[in-house]
């Protein structure tokens, strides 16, 4: 990565933007899961540990306009706990209120700016909006990977305004973890990928399948191969207008000599919510696939045994539902204790699906992003990192 990193900033009595990624989830107005916060946490103390003044910018949720429910003010109370020390959430995150908060800003003090989102110009990436942004700020710090992938005025537009910039350790980590998977990864290298839809992971198929040893599919994005390659799937959920795309998938692989495998046992029932599950290896015309079953679990585990680089990007059944998150759980712990392999979770529903088991820590890496991964695995350039690689 050519950006910068956070220690050759000079940071001594000078205030910093830094982008980070507190879009958490929020259950009757609490944090349900804090942590991309955390994973932010030693960016925003390397700053305050060396005299400078973090002010902290994020987005939350969607919102159309200023939102109540969606204020940063539960990241603000939570931040003041983990840093042991007062974080004041501005009233808004430009404005002549806000800078003067951030002008009274003392060394080693930190800032959170409100929701990013309550202004439409934040995701047009407009320019007055981004140069108000950086007004009074002397550095730009971005740790926000998960938003790397969109052009945002946060993300993009308030480089033009900063010329001294660096990434954050969250997104250095990142990009190191990541570019180890594209760039002379060790071998045999697999990829594991799952999800709902094929149409979300044709690009990561295409460009992976040129790098990997083995495809291992699962979740419900399987039924779509499998009902391509004439297998009966019931009620599986498939994409119709994806099955030429699968089976071109599945030739290309042929033609590649890569092995793509598909569930060879499913766990099913009439619905996810129908409360009663069963292991086949046929799937009924009132039946639906939800998960893999325990003998497509093996087969995917041999397959990793003497992996020295595993990437995997999307759940392997409905993983919701702990009847339907077994088959998930079984390889992903399997995964965490093999010996001498670089495995990297890609975020979203992966991160969410095995981020919280006693085994996780064992992976070599769990990304915070979810469109970004996926982007970056995709071989396409994310304007949030290429932002902090070029000069004003």
């Amino acid at each position: 990565m050519a950006a910068r990193a956070l220690t050759q900033l000079q940071l001594d009595r000078r205030k910093a933007l830094v982008r980070c990624d507190f879009n958490v989830p929020l259950h009757e107005g609490r944090i349900a899961d804090p942590a991309r916060i955390d994973a932010s946490l030693d960016t925003i103390r390397y700053i305050l540990e060396h005299s400078g003044s973090a002010v902290l910018c994020s987005h939350l949720g969607r919102p159309k306009e200023r939102t109540p429910e969606l204020s940063l003010k539960p990241v603000a109370e939570y931040l003041s706990t983990a840093l042991g020390s007062k974080v004041a959430l501005a009233p808004d995150c430009i404005g002549e209120v806000t800078q003067g908060l951030v002008a009274a800003l003392k060394p080693g003090g930190a800032l959170l700016l409100e929701n990013l989102r309550f202004h439409p110009e934040e995701e047009a990436n407009d320019r007055d909006f981004s140069h108000e942004l950086a007004r009074g700020k002397d550095l730009y710090v971005n740790d926000a990977f998960g938003s790397a992938h969109r052009a945002h005025a946060s993300t993009v537009g308030v480089t033009r305004f900063l010329a001294e910039r660096a990434a954050g350790f969250l997104m250095m980590r990142e990009i190191t973890a990541l570019s180890a998977l594209t760039h002379d990864p060790a071998r045999p290298y697999v990829a594991i990928l799952g999800g709902a839809k094929v149409s979300d992971k044709i690009g990561v198929i295409r460009n992976l399948m040129a790098k990997v040893d083995a495809i291992l599919i699962g979740g419900a994005m399987a039924y779509t191969f499998l009902r391509a390659r004439g297998v009966e799937v019931g009620r599986s959920r498939v994409e119709e207008d994806k099955l030429q795309l699968a089976g071109e998938l599945m030739a290309e692989a042929g033609r590649r000599g890569v092995p793509l495998m598909l569930p060879l046992d499913h766990v099913v029932a009439a619905s996810p919510e129908a409360g009663t599950a069963e292991t086949v290896e046929t799937i009924a015309r009132d039946r639906m696939g939800l998960d893999i079953g325990p003998h497509t679990a093996e087969q995917y585990i041999a397959r990793l045994q003497g992996a020295k680089t595993v990437v995997w990007n999307g759940p392997l059944g409905y993983f919701e539902l702990p009847t339907f998150a077994r088959g998930t759980l079984k390889v992903g712990e399997a995964l965490a204790n093999l010996a001498g392999v670089f495995s990297v979770i890609g975020g979203g529903d992966t991160a969410a699906a095995l981020s919280n088991q006693p085994w996780s820590a064992r992976f070599s890496h769990i990304s915070t992003g979810g469109g970004a991964t996926l982007e970056y695995l995709e071989g396409i350039e994310l304007p949030g990192v290429k932002a902090l690689e070029t000069r004003s």
